[in-house]
């Protein structure tokens, strides 16, 4: 009975948070102390799931997010590969917690990202390292994501498609922070001159 118990709570915990109810936190709300300092001025959170970054940030989100920690509603929804409601070089920067690792091809949407941001504009991520993630998950009897696309997904296979024709040094960077995260701050460059 006890073990029923013990199973039933497990249950219970993962459906709770799945839908942003309970004692569940956001991703985000693990790492703003550190991070939100490098959100100044105009940006935006990618995949804020109701709870964005800092107050000002502009949600981008799907209409219908999967998952909602937060009680901020969907500012611009769609799809993250596409930032069309920005101009080239318009914001000061780009925040996003546990998303990147949802694509297929992280390169083209860390061009995009990064095709919004001004010139010394940041792009932050806090992502999980997908083979500590489900370490984690395995321990803890959680409910592994299934939008997670690569079993090596790291800092270091970011740090390896960034793509060379947008200049950006690293900032800041973690590769251990949390229970299965890592962090990223890169500062875009100012373009070359000809």
């Amino acid at each position: 009975m006890i073990q029923l118990l013990k199973r039933l709570k497990i249950v219970i915990d993962n459906f709770m948070r799945r839908r942003g109810l309970g004692r569940w936190r956001s991703e985000t709300s693990k790492c703003r102390q550190r991070l939100s300092p490098f959100c100044a001025g105009s940006g935006i959170d990618i995949g804020a799931g109701g709870d964005p970054i800092v107050p000002t940030a502009v949600i981008v989100d799907l209409p219908s997010p999967y998952t909602t920690v937060g009680r901020k509603s969907v500012q611009l929804g769609g799809d993250a590969r596409d930032l069309h409601w920005f101009k080239d070089g318009v914001l000061d920067y780009a925040f996003s917690s546990h998303v990147l690792e949802d694509f297929e091809q992280p390169e083209m949407v860390i061009r995009e990202w990064l095709r919004v941001l001004r010139p010394k504009g940041r792009l932050i991520l806090y992502c999980p390292d997908q083979q500590r993630y489900l370490t984690y998950c395995r321990k803890h009897r959680h409910t592994i994501n299934p939008h997670h696309f690569h079993s090596d997904f790291s800092l270091a296979f970011v740090l390896n498609r960034l793509p060379a024709e947008i200049p950006c040094e690293v900032e800041y960077q973690n590769a251990e922070v949390d229970d299965y995260s890592w962090e990223l701050v890169l500062l875009k460059s100012e373009p070359a001159r000809p």
